[in-house]
């Protein structure tokens, strides 16, 4: 019998991996804030939940994917009849895929092991289309074993997970790799506008660039939107601009200096906060298209 799974947060990442999970046989019971977003897991054979907590009751494994820190908190702790915590079972596993603070990670994982519980932080990288295709990237903090159990249930969703080391780990990594892909984005937009504003193609500066030493993966896709003008969300500015205020947060902590990192902050935020739309991070481009 395959475990019963619960999925929380069925947003542009969520959706598609709770689809997975049901497409390969898993039990599923979901809930989302906005409950509509479950429609068409429920019309596959999902269970819709009234509550987080209703979801974690009938939960082997609970994975949870929420937009920040705040949301999760509220998902775990929070409504008046408690919140997932409260109804997870002695011997249940807990993985958390939403991108929050190495701090909450620990913090959740102290809870759990309150209640005989494994923790296991887990965000993830790969876009929607990533979640979609079932290869997402996992990065991932906590005990050894629990990660060796969940290795099936992770294979329906991702084509590589890594254990960090323990938990907040995976955080940790998450945060400084989307500070890198953020980086990324803004010196391609920046050289973007440097060559436009001369008279030449951009085309022709992507063309060169993923012929030399600076060539990336990141940029093939990326790239494209800003050629395009095309910032429909796969990973969103909001999303982005609040990994970057955690990474600045985190690096507060340890007393370490990150200039590159928080200019981006600041231009990111400028662009977010000026739009009235919901883009993608690519969307930063808009600073030099005004």
């Amino acid at each position: 019998m395959k475990p019963s799974i619960g999925f929380i947060g069925l947003g542009l990442m969520g959706k598609p991996m709770s689809t997975n999970l049901l497409n390969a046989g898993y039990p599923l019971t979901v809930w989302n804030r906005t409950a509509s977003r479950a429609d068409e897991l429920v019309a596959a054979g999902a269970k819709l939940a009234n509550s987080p907590r209703e979801v974690a009751e009938h939960s082997d494994f609970l994975i949870t994917i929420v937009s920040d820190p705040p949301a999760l908190e509220e998902v775990l702790w929070g409504g008046t009849n408690g919140g997932a915590l409260a109804g997870l079972k002695a011997g249940a596993t807990y993985m958390d895929s939403s991108t929050v603070s190495p701090e909450l990670a620990r913090k959740i994982a102290a809870a759990c092991a309150n209640q005989q519980v494994r923790f296991i932080d887990a965000p993830v990288t790969g876009g929607d289309w990533g979640a979609k295709k079932g290869e997402l990237v996992f990065m991932m903090g906590g005990d050894a074993e629990a990660i060796k159990d969940a290795g099936p249930i992770l294979e329906v969703m991702g084509k590589k997970w890594f254990h960090l080391g323990p938990n907040g780990a995976g955080q940790t990594i998450k945060l400084a790799m989307n500070a890198i892909l953020a980086l990324e984005v803004e010196a391609l937009a920046e050289a973007m506008a440097l060559v436009t504003s001369a008279g030449l193609s951009g085309e022709k500066l992507v063309e060169v660039l993923q012929s030399s030493m600076g060539r990336s993966g990141l940029l093939d896709v990326k790239s494209q939107n800003l050629l395009k003008n095309d910032y429909t969300p796969s990973f969103p500015m909001r999303l982005m601009l609040k990994d970057l205020g955690l990474a600045l947060d985190l690096a507060k902590q340890l007393g370490v200096t990150l200039p590159a990192t928080t200019a981006a902050h600041a231009t990111y935020a400028h662009v977010k906060n000026a739009a009235k739309e919901d883009m993608d991070y690519s969307g930063v481009m808009k600073f030099w298209k005004k």
